[in-house]
Order: C-alpha cells, then sequence, then structure tokens
C-alpha cells in the first residue's frame, strides 16, 4: 500500500541546535580543537578607530578565510554563500542560525589594511606550527625544502617586454609593491637578468616556461619541512628563478631557529640547492648536514678523463693528473700579486703545456686543447662533504622523504585548489601562502590526531 505524507500545520515553535547536526567526524569539527583566536583583537586593536561604528568580528572574518583554505573555496563572494547556507560552516564561525555574514568586500578592505599591516597572517600561521610542536608532530632533526610554481592572476597575453619596464602612469598597488622589492634577493635583485615579459597587472610576477609548456607568469611557493610528519615549518613568496629560491631556503632555515629554535641537523633537497655557496652556508655557519645532490657542471660527454680522475693534494695545493703530473693555479710567478679565484668563486688549476704535450694520455685528457685545466671551487670542501653523504644509506633514505614536500604542493594545488593566485603583488602571494600553509597544518594535526572520545550515555 502507497503511503502518503501528511501535512501537518507549522509548529509555533522549534527546537534547533547547531551542536547537534553538524557530525562528529566532520573535518571542521576536528580543526576547530586547534584553532586558538584568544588574542586576535588584542593584536589588531592598534589598527581600529576607537569612535564610530562597530566593526565586523576580525575572529569571524579569519575564520572565514579558514574555512576557504581548508575546503578549497577560493572565491570570497562563493565563500559568504557557503557560510551562509551551510550550517557546518556557522558552526565553525559561531554564527548560529541567524547571525549575519559579512559581505565579501569587507575581506578586500581589511587583507589589504590591517591584517597585511599587522602582520596578523603571518603570527596565525605560525601558531599552527606552534601547536603542531606542542602536539609533537615535529622531530627537528631533518627538515626538506623545495619550491613550486604558481600562477600569478596576470593575463600572459597583455604583457610587454621586459627591456621596455613599465609605463610612466602605472600606480597600482601591485605595482608599487613590484618598486618596494627590486632590491630584494628574493624578488628583484635575485638576478640581474632582464625578465623577457612584464606583466602590467602584476610586475613582481615571472614570466616563466619551467613546465616545458606555454610560458606564463608565476610566484613560487617555498616550503621547508619537517620530515617526521610533513609539517610545514615555514613558507616563504619568491620570484620563480633558482636564485630567489636559495635565498628563500635560507630565510626559513634561519627564522625556524629564531623563532622557535629548532636546529636540524640533515637538510634534504634537489640540486637547485646544491651551489657551491649554499652548501658552505649550511656546512659552516648552520651546521647542518647537507642531503643534497651537488650542483656540478664538470661532467664531460667525449669520453675525456673526468674531474675525479685528479687527485687533489691537500699540502701542495695542486691537482695530480692520471700521468703523474701536476696541475697548479699558477705555473709562473708574477711581480704583482694576482688572486687566483675568478668572479665565480672558482681557482683554476692548469697543466704545463709542455707536460701535455708529450703525455701518452694527451688523447684521453686533453685532446683539443694545449693543456687540461681543473676548476676547484673556494667552497670544495663542502662539496665534498655533500657527495661523501651522498653515498650513505642516510641519503638515500632523505632522498625519499623528499618527495613529502612535493605531495604538500600536489595537496595544495588538487585539492585546496591553489593553483593560481587571487591576490596581485609580493604581499598578496606571501597572504595566500601564508593562509594555504597554515590550512595545511591544521588539516595535518585533524588527521593525525584522533578526536576525544564521548563519554557514553549513563
Amino acid at each position: 500500500m502507497m503511503g502518503e505524507r501528511t501535512v501537518a500545520q507549522e509548529a509555533l515553535f522549534y527546537s534547533f541546535s547547531l551542536e547537534r547536526h553538524v557530525p562528529a567526524d566532520h573535518l571542521l569539527r576536528s580543526i576547530d580543537r586547534f584553532v586558538d583566536l584568544s588574542g586576535i583583537r588584542e593584536e589588531l586593536k592598534p589598527f581600529y578607530s576607537e569612535t564610530g561604528r562597530p566593526s565586523i568580528d576580525p575572529e569571524l572574518m579569519i575564520r572565514m578565510l579558514i574555512i576557504g583554505y581548508c575546503m578549497g573555496v577560493r572565491s570570497e563572494r562563493r565563500l559568504c554563500d557557503e557560510v551562509h547556507l551551510n550550517l557546518a560552516y556557522r558552526w565553525f564561525c559561531r554564527l548560529g542560525l541567524d547571525g549575519d555574514v559579512p559581505d565579501h568586500s569587507t575581506f578586500s578592505k581589511n587583507r589589504h589594511g590591517r591584517f597585511r599591516d599587522s602582520g596578523l597572517l603571518r603570527r596565525l600561521f605560525e601558531t599552527t606550527v606552534a601547536r603542531c610542536m606542542a602536539e609533537g608532530l615535529v622531530g627537528g632533526e631533518g627538515f626538506a625544502v623545495d619550491a613550486s610554481l604558481i600562477r600569478a592572476d596576470a593575463n600572459r597575453q597583455t604583457g610587454g617586454p621586459g627591456s621596455d619596464g613599465l609605463a610612466p602612469d602605472a600606480d597600482s598597488r601591485a605595482v608599487r609593491e613590484y618598486l618596494a622589492v627590486l632590491d630584494d634577493a628574493a624578488f628583484g635583485a635575485a638576478t640581474p637578468v632582464v625578465p623577457k615579459y612584464l606583466a602590467p597587472a602584476d610586475p613582481a610576477s615571472r614570466w616563466t616556461s619551467a613546465h616545458r609548456g606555454p610560458a606564463f607568469y608565476a610566484y613560487s611557493t617555498n616550503y621547508l619541512i619537517d620530515l617526521d610528519h610533513a609539517v610545514i615549518m615555514d613558507v616563504e613568496a619568491s620570484t620563480a628563478v633558482r636564485q630567489a629560491e636559495v635565498t628563500a631556503c635560507k630565510r626559513m632555515i634561519a627564522r625556524v631557529q629564531d623563532r622557535f629554535g629548532v636546529w636540524p641537523e640533515r637538510l634534504a633537497a634537489d640540486t637547485a640547492y646544491g651551489s657551491a655557496e649554499m652548501l658552505a652556508w649550511l656546512v659552516h655557519e648552520r651546521d647542518i648536514q647537507p642531503h643534497i645532490p651537488v650542483f656540478d657542471k664538470s661532467a664531460r660527454r667525449d669520453g675525456t678523463f673526468e674531474r675525479d680522475a685528479f687527485t687533489y693534494d691537500h699540502d701542495d695545493d695542486s691537482y695530480v693528473c692520471p700521468g703523474g703530473k701536476r696541475l697548479r693555479p699558477r705555473n709562473r710567478d708574477f711581480s704583482t700579486a694576482r688572486s687566483d679565484v675568478g668572479q665565480d668563486g672558482f681557482i683554476r688549476y692548469r697543466a704545463r703545456q709542455q707536460d701535455c704535450g708529450g703525455c701518452a694520455l694527451r688523447q684521453r685528457c686533453t685532446p683539443n686543447m694545449p693543456a687540461r685545466k681543473v676548476t676547484r671551487s673556494i667552497h670544495e670542501g663542502a662539496r665534498d662533504l655533500a657527495r661523501d653523504i651522498a653515498t650513505t644509506d642516510a641519503y638515500v633514505t632523505s632522498r625519499r622523504q623528499r618527495k613529502k614536500v612535493e605531495m604538500l604542493f600536489a595537496h595544495l594545488k588538487r585539492i585546496l585548489k591553489l593553483d593560481r593566485l587571487r591576490l596581485r603583488g609580493p604581499n598578496g602571494a606571501r597572504d595566500e601562502f601564508h593562509m594555504a600553509a597554515a590550512a595545511q597544518n591544521l588539516r595535518k594535526m585533524a588527521k593525525l590526531i584522533p578526536m576525544p572520545t564521548q563519554p557514553l550515555p549513563a
């Protein structure tokens, strides 16, 4: 027998509780345990006027931003609609059923003003790192670093040649931020090479074709993670060139040591961080073992002797070739003292022409040049240490663990939907990267730390 729904008269009063309608295993319920915004009003107090109408609660806006970045809601208009309709979002924002959701324009006003001027988003990220440390998710022995390209909010069709510079009347917020970072080693001063194209909408973004496809404007997000549970220890925005990423790595390591007192024993990274200067900085200044492949261009493809075939004599400061002859920085004395170190930080060791001329191994050593030359970096000791570490089992383990940072980038782009920036300028990139890293740390804690069990009713 087919049933029929009985339409009864509407009740005059309803009993409704958001707490009962949010599932116990909902992600936001688990994340809420680790969100502490108790001091936010005190931090922002100097940036509010003491007169006028009461503003939108800043804690509400931060909680809405956390929802947006944790749940992959990129549009602030859509975020306001979702918070208005979703019961779990209302519960997380402490809005209740009849609480008003702020207009989307409120986020822009506060993000470009109070939040950015106070450094609030940076401190929000650091609170997630401190909470991860308090929960025992940070080992502090091994770190990994890497960078990933994030598309900028700039049309690749509207850019002009970088050599032409910006138009004289360009005066947007992104342009002012671009001019402010021209001397920053992570942006304008990272390389003397003039960019091929410059985006008038976001000139600090870099024209790149690193993905071996159509070129685009991008920033680099740099992650420094702990290898135990892939907790993001620091994040830094930079322009999309290798030199800027190395600078960002140094800043992140120094900042983690200053802020949290964490001194890692080893750092895992790819060859982009294997320059002689970077390895020397890790070994001599920070006492960190570089589990990093050495950036070396001495390999030969013509079958002649590699650099490894030459033995370095520390006492004599010379190389001994396979034929038993010596290669020295200079083979004669000069009346005026000259430096042996070139502008690139390498010393050239050269054999004598008469030694190579009658050598039986000449065709296997230097068939096209009158004498063989071998280069040695002034930081060769750190490079040798990195080469020795690369032969150990610990290096193999670090190389496998280093993939955790690449998995975080995949999660950032595919799950959190941050494959393209919405905000422009270096500050906009920093804000988005700080919020995204904070969201990933919060999701990490929600996943690894179980919810406390609820007592059974009597």
